[in-house]
């Protein structure tokens, strides 16, 4: 989030002095930062689904444990 207002506030600098390359560089850093917070969301998501994953495994493998087994 701090890159994201550092670029809005260096496109601000750049549109108020008429410095394109400024104003460039301000939305350059803004779209940075959208990325990088794009890709660890995606990866909190990949984690999330994985532990419910392994958590599920988990008490299939102990349901399976506690079936008493057959009298044959």
């Amino acid at each position: 989030m701090k890159d994201e207002i550092k670029g809005k506030a260096d496109e601000l600098k750049g549109k108020l002095t008429g410095d394109r390359s400024e104003e460039m560089k301000g939305k350059a850093e803004q779209a940075a930062d959208k990325v990088r917070r794009a890709g660890r969301d995606i990866r909190e998501d990949v984690r999330e689904k994985t532990d419910e994953e392994r958590d599920k495994e988990a008490r299939e493998r102990e349901a399976e444990s506690v079936r008493e087994p057959k009298p044959w």
